[in-house]
C-alpha cells in the first residue's frame, strides 16, 4: 500500500485539508450572539431573582395575583437558578459545544415559560426577557449546526 499523499508536498495537503472544510457563512455570528446574549440573559435572571429574594416590594404586583402563588423569595430562587444554569450554558455556547445548543434551547424554553409565568410581576421586564429568549432559541436551532462545523475545523 502506498500513500497517496507522499508525491506531494506538505503544503499542498495542508491547502487541500483546508478547501475540504465547510466554509463559514455570515449566519456562524448568530449561534456567537446567541452564546453572549445568553450570558447577558443570565445575568438578568441573576438580577431578576436576587431583587425578588431581598427586594420583595419592588415588583408591581402581590403574589396573589401572580399565575402561581408563590412567595416571591421562592419566585427569587428560580429565576437565580436559571440565570446561573443560563450563563454557564452560554458559554458552552460560545467554545462550540453540542451539548451547549441543546441545553440552551432547552433553558431558554424554560426562561420564557417562568418569565410567562412571572408577567404580572414586573410586565416590561418580563417582555424583553421572552423577546430575548425567542432570539435565543431561534439563533440556537436554526445556525447552531454550521457553527459546530466551524468549530470543529
Amino acid at each position: 500500500m502506498s500513500d497517496t499523499h507522499a508525491s506531494q508536498p506538505a503544503g499542498s495537503r495542508t491547502a487541500q485539508h483546508v478547501a475540504d472544510r465547510p466554509q463559514p457563512t455570515g449566519w456562524v455570528g448568530w449561534v456567537i450572539f446567541a452564546g453572549v446574549a445568553m450570558i447577558v440573559l443570565g445575568a438578568f435572571q441573576v438580577i431578576e431573582g436576587l431583587v425578588a429574594v431581598f427586594q420583595r416590594g419592588f415588583y408591581v404586583a402581590t403574589t396573589s395575583h401572580l399565575i402561581v402563588h408563590v412567595g416571591y423569595a421562592t419566585w427569587g430562587w428560580v429565576h437565580f437558578c436559571i440565570g446561573v444554569l443560563i450563563v454557564l450554558t452560554g458559554f458552552g455556547v460560545m467554545a462550540g459545544a453540542t451539548w451547549a445548543r441543546i441545553l440552551g434551547i432547552a433553558f431558554a424554553v424554560i426562561s420564557a415559560i417562568v418569565n410567562l409565568a412571572f408577567l404580572p410581576a414586573y410586565p416590561v421586564w418580563g417582555v424583553l426577557i421572552i423577546a430575548l429568549d425567542v432570539v435565543v432559541i431561534y439563533a440556537l436551532a436554526v445556525h447552531g449546526r454550521e457553527a459546530k462545523d466551524v468549530y470543529q475545523a
